[in-house]
């Protein structure tokens, strides 16, 4: 059964175009596929099945490539004590404006008052100071899943919340030059995770001195480009250096007989790859998503006549265990609602396939497969569908990540003309490729003047220009500058 025109309208009626009011349509893509609801307390949601599923498929995946590296799973505290984090200056002074207190607990001032974490580095090098006693226990390799709290002024669902979701890898490791090729080795697993899995294509570099993580000796990031021309942060990781081990002091009796302090790392990516998703990817008829982030990569919709009801019904059953173990497959045999109006709500979710089976299919022993990407169809014969199904859903899987791809290169921008770079940044934005020279009065009097940020120093990525885009001096390095999320 082909969508009726009357199905198509009301639909459209549902979501906000992008061109209208993008900020708008997201929270509409959001809200009418049920993914979150919005919390009592400023900046908190609740993250409902669907929107839960998706974080789901992250943990799944990418966690499972967290294991291939040699991490282990474990859990820290919520509550950090306020003496803890205060101890490296730096540090504190970065989250400060972020930071949620407990001062009571019950009827009783505490003695010391707590933080809820804004992020784990202060109460896991208290514990690794304990742990960690010779060069035997390193290196150290270690991940959580768990919530933050960071008291956020401007909040907008996934992307920025005052509570979020998120995963933070600790390790420590003998030596400066191992503790650099683990953080970026995670860098690479978040580029080819982010890349491979959701289809997003990312830039991977490393932040500023202006831009990177407080109290790291480097940090290194991984950046997207949204359908709005805004970039996103999309995950990053952190040479840590000594910093942190001489202020909890983290030692370790070397094989030399030599006290030493370790070398540190940190990483994490959060929910707001869930934002990364739905903009990245999502249309005017709501999401779009990746097969492999999916949690229903194809949704059987059984086209009902009186005539042949239990003919249908029985084939598409048969036809959902047939394909269960294969791909991540749902019936819906709902009756009280009529197939076009689960084609809307199926295609709004995003759900890769939708296999279409009627009366006039059974005749022909097929189905018809339908992509939410392309809204190409085909028919294929019903044996054939264990087979075709998974190979469409990787056919899907490639040109939604070349899409994207394409997206971000006719959106990426390059020169040495500041008023071109303006412009650009106001009118078109996108990424903008230019030189740098390395001072932090031209990356600040950019901000300033565009609201663009560098995002990252690329590897292996040469501007055409020698000379900085702010100031006219020599370059010291090539930038993507963007404005961000």
């Amino acid at each position: 059964m082909a969508r009726q025109d009357g199905y198509e309208k009301e639909f459209v009626k549902e979501i906000t175009p992008q061109s209208v009011d993008y900020s708008q349509w997201y929270i509409d893509v959001i809200q009418k596929t049920e993914m979150m609801d919005y919390a009592p307390v400023k900046g908190c949601m609740a993250i409902r099945p669907f929107g839960f599923a998706i974080w789901e498929r992250i943990q799944e995946l990418l966690g499972a490539r967290i294991k291939e590296t040699g991490h282990e799973n474990a859990y820290f505290p919520l509550f950090i004590p306020q003496g803890l984090l205060q101890k490296e200056a730096e540090h504190v002074e970065g989250f400060a404006p972020e930071v949620a207190w407990v001062t009571k607990g019950g009827d009783e001032v505490l003695a010391e008052p707590l933080v809820v974490r804004p992020t784990s580095e202060a109460i896991i090098c208290d514990f690794y100071s304990r742990w960690i006693q010779s060069w035997r226990d390193l290196p150290l390799l270690i991940n959580q899943w768990c919530n933050v709290v960071r008291w956020e002024k401007s909040t907008r669902p996934f992307l920025r919340t005052s509570e979020f979701l998120w995963q933070e890898g600790h390790t420590c490791h003998r030596t400066e030059a191992e503790a650099e090729e683990e953080t970026l080795r995670m860098l690479e697993v978040y580029r080819d995770f982010i890349e491979s899995d959701m289809a997003i294509p990312v830039i991977a570099g490393r932040k500023t001195e202006q831009e990177k993580f407080a109290g790291a000796l480097r940090t290194y990031t991984v950046e997207a480009l949204m359908s709005d021309g805004k970039a996103l942060q999309a995950g990053t990781s952190h040479n840590l250096g000594q910093h942190f081990a001489k202020v909890f002091d983290i030692t370790f009796l070397d094989q030399d007989g030599q006290l030493k302090h370790v070398w540190q790392t940190s990483w994490g990516v959060s929910t707001r790859l869930i934002g990364a998703l739905i903009m990245v990817h999502g249309d005017d008829r709501g999401l779009k998503l990746p097969p492999r982030m999916a949690p229903i990569q194809a949704v059987i919709v059984p086209i009902i006549s009186k005539q042949a009801r239990e003919a249908v019904l029985a084939a598409a059953g048969a036809l959902a265990e047939q394909l269960k173990g294969i791909v991540h497959v749902k019936l819906d045999a709902r009756e009280e609602y009529s197939p076009g109006w689960k084609y809307n709500e199926w295609e709004m979710k995003g759900v890769p396939v939708r296999i279409e089976l009627g009366p006039r299919d059974l005749e022909k022993n097929q189905a018809v497969l339908v992509r939410r990407d392309s809204g190409a169809k085909e028919a294929v014969p019903l044996g054939e569908l264990p087979v075709r199904l998974p190979l469409l859903l990787e056919e899907i899987q490639r040109d939604m990540f070349a899409a994207a791809l394409a997206f971000r290169e006719a959106n990426t921008h390059t020169g040495s003309d500041y008023r071109h770079f303006a412009e650009v940044m106001e009118n078109e934005r996108g990424f903008y490729l230019a030189a740098w020279c390395g001072r932090e009065e031209c990356e600040l009097k950019a901000k300033n003047d565009t609201k663009a940020t560098i995002r990252c120093i690329p590897f292996n990525v040469k501007a055409e220009s020698d000379r900085c885009l702010v100031c006219g001096e020599k370059a010291a390095e090539t930038v993507y500058f963007a404005r961000s999320y």
